[in-house]
Formats: structure tokens, C-alpha cells, sequence
């Protein structure tokens, strides 16, 4: 599957229509996110489930502003709504295939048991 532009009339409902979808925030004028592309572009046509999507922070402020996007590129990875990795800086192809493969290893019951404890301490 090719990668999905991100913008902001479908960011919402591609996070929400899917179970697992990770996010590469990126700029056009950026060296590293350049450098990346390739890798995520690979991945995803490795992976059919999971969506792969891109967020340019330069036409989409207003999505990197929400999520606090300080530094690009950034990972974003969610499973059912929920960002469980967030980490600026790119990956090597190995480490981001280790990343996909642990992510979707996660048992997302107890990350939703473990929200709601920290919900009900905070």
C-alpha cells in the first residue's frame, strides 16, 4: 500500500477508520526526512496492515501543532486511536521493521488498563 497524505480533512478519520496507522511528520526542505522516505515508503509496501501516512508540517501547521511537533522528522505510530510512539528522528530500515513488529505485538487491553490507572491517579 503507497503511503497516505495527511491533511486536515482526513486526518481524523484515518486514525479513527484504522486500527494501526503510523505517521512520518515531514517537510519538503528537511535532509533527513528526505533521507527517510525511502524506508518508509518501503515498509509500506511491506505491511498491508498498516497504514502508512505522511503529515508535511509545512502545509499542515495546524495538525503539527496539535500533536506539538517541535522536531521533523517524528514518528508517530497509532493502534486504536491511541499514540503509543512518538520520536523525532529517523530510522534505519531494521530498527523501524523492529518498531512496526513491536507495536503490533502490543497488547493494547493492558496500554487502556494502564491510561486509565494514570487517568485515575493524575
Amino acid at each position: 500500500m503507497a503511503t497516505l497524505e495527511l491533511k486536515a480533512d482526513n486526518f481524523q478519520q484515518t486514525i479513527n477508520d484504522n486500527a494501526n496507522v503510523i505517521v512520518d511528520f515531514w517537510a519538503p526542505w528537511c535532509a533527513p526526512c528526505r533521507g527517510f522516505a525511502p524506508t518508509f515508503e518501503a515498509a509500506s509496501e511491506k505491511r498491508a496492515d498498516v497504514v502508512f501516512a505522511k503529515v508535511n508540517t509545512e502545509e499542515q501547521q495546524e495538525i503539527a501543532a496539535a500533536f506539538n511537533i517541535r522536531s521533523i522528522p517524528t514518528l508517530m505510530v497509532f493502534r486504536d486511536q491511541i499514540v503509543i510512539y512518538s520520536e523525532a528522528g529517523s530510522l534505519p530500515a531494521a530498527a523501524f521493521e523492529q518498531l512496526i513488529d513491536q507495536a503490533l505485538a502490543l497488547d493494547m487491553d493492558t496500554v487502556r488498563a494502564e491510561i486509565a490507572g494514570q487517568a485515575g491517579t493524575g
